[in-house]
């Protein structure tokens, strides 16, 4: 890139959900000149091997979790059109109606970038019936109207939002890491040496794959943040038909559970519906996610299913606690995830491939290894899975079947809750964060909303005139109705 030690008056470390919408809110301004940093490779390259080669080559970066578009990027793209699901904007900001708005928002954004028309939001009556029969189980369900983009469409519709980034004249610096950052200043590792990138103001968006690399610079200047709790659990996976009437009703249902023997609260996430099981690299670690697409499909559902852990002293880092449990689980499963029946852990077996090849489906993920999730999870987590599926049995029938497979870990590494005003400023002032790797936001369109927030902060500060609350309209409401 030509003229990096130019001055910028906002860089943007992280090309993800959150700085890609940072970038369009600021990029509307032609005044800014902005710069939007990430360690991966452009959307349209970026590609994981293990679709091809059915293994994990152990990509660095990690193609699933770096790049333009960030861990969405490669994700089924489900779109929650909820400021209360997969973050807290009514608490961010102080006023529930802005943050419906921040999502309708973020929706037209989408919408205008080529997202589909579709929305899944189910019958008034199904979503009753549903909600009514989960209660009367100790079940919560929540009911979201979403957008599923699919994981073989969300790559060209974030290319489309960077080339209308790229048409406003906002600067992308790919495949650089940046090694730290302070007050006016951007180290990068550009060609091997580390340079100096002279900015104003900076957005830190740096991701869930990132967020153990931000606590440690965070830690170094200063900047002030929490530990909040962390997301421990395994990938479910169930034939397709198990879940076909939860589905219908919302692409990726929520449930909130709270376990008989600890009282812990677990929950469901991302759910694939015909998707696909899929292994991330955190470098040296490992972990699994899921995809679904619009048009390719497989016989299967999976969804997350995970239990919030919260730590008090002595030990509080929570992202210490999730690394030490992948790496635990990296080296039992030799490098691979590991997976086991259901009907075996219950048993207190370990499965093999000769327990495996029972099974009534095939899993979708084949480079795993066969293995006791006892052995790799804290018996608290194993416990809330066990009887966490048992309860969700009750109302999804077929959940807890001794054949439904698990796969192990899944832990979301969103636990550093950075310290933000309500313009998303941190405790060292001109330097903003965003997204879930600042602990902000646990999804997509609360990554993006946070990203927006961000941008809006700085150009207060800049004094620019724009009324960024519109009071005029239940925005609660306008979502609501859409059809």
């Amino acid at each position: 890139m030509e003229n990096l030690k130019n001055y910028f008056d906002v860089v943007i470390i992280g090309a993800g959900p959150a700085g890609l919408f940072a970038a369009f809110e600021l990029s509307k301004y032609d005044k800014l000149k902005i710069l939007v940093i990430d360690k991966g490779k452009d959307v349209l390259d970026r590609y994981c091997a293990a679709d091809k080669l059915k293994k994990c080559i152990k990509c660095e970066p990690c193609q699933i979790m770096h790049g333009v578009g960030g861990a969405g990027g490669l994700s089924d793209g489900t779109l929650n059109l909820r400021p209360d699901i997969g973050g807290n904007l009514s608490e961010i900001t102080d006023d529930e109606n802005y943050a419906w708005q921040l999502i309708f928002e973020v929706d037209k954004i989408f919408m205008t970038h080529g997202g589909p028309k579709k929305l899944s939001k189910g019958s008034f009556e199904k979503i009753k019936s549903l909600q009514r029969h989960s209660a009367q189980n100790g079940v919560r369900f929540i009911p979201i109207i979403q957008r599923h983009i699919g994981s073989d469409h969300t790559k060209q519709l974030i290319n489309n939002i960077k080339n209308t980034l790229q048409n406003r004249g906002v600067s992308f610096l790919l495949n650089t890491e940046v090694l730290e950052f302070e007050k006016n200043k951007v180290f990068a590792n550009i060609s091997g040496k580390k340079e100096l990138i002279k900015t104003k103001y900076i957005i830190v968006a740096p991701g869930r794959g990132n967020a153990d690399w931000f606590l440690k610079i965070s830690e170094k200047i200063g900047l002030k943040a929490n530990h909040g709790p962390i997301d421990v659990g395994v990938r479910v996976e169930v034939p397709s038909i198990i879940m076909e009437s939860i589905t219908e009703i919302n692409h990726d249902p929520k449930f909130h559970i709270y376990t008989n023997t600890y009282d812990d609260f677990v929950r469901t996430f991302c759910t694939n519906p015909y998707g696909f099981v899929v292994e991330e690299n955190y470098g040296d670690t490992i972990g699994v996610n899921g995809h679904s697409m619009a048009d390719k499909k497989s016989e299967n559902t999976n969804f997350s299913f995970l239990t919030r852990i919260e730590l008090t002293e002595p030990v509080e880092n929570t992202t210490s606690y999730g690394k030490s449990i992948a790496k635990l689980t990296t080296t039992l499963g030799g490098g691979k995830p590991i997976l086991q029946r259901l009907g075996d852990l219950k048993r207190g077996r370990r499965s093999t491939w000769e327990r495996l090849a029972k099974s009534s489906f095939d899993p979708t993920l084949k480079q795993i290894t066969p293995g006791d999730i006892a052995m790799a999870l804290p018996h608290r987590i194993v416990t809330n899975i066990i009887e966490g599926l048992e309860k969700l049995d009750k109302v999804i029938p077929g959940v807890s079947d001794d054949h439904t497979l698990l796969y192990a870990p899944e832990i979301k590494y969103y636990a550093m809750k950075t310290n933000v005003n309500s313009d998303l400023e941190t405790s060292v002032s001109d330097i903003f964060a965003a997204g879930d790797g600042a602990g902000l936001s646990r999804d997509i369109t609360n990554a993006c909303a946070t990203g927006i927030l961000a941008a809006r902060g700085i150009l207060k500060k800049e004094e620019f005139e724009d009324i960024f609350k519109d009071e005029s309209a239940n925005w609660q409401e306008k979502i609501e109705t859409m059809e």
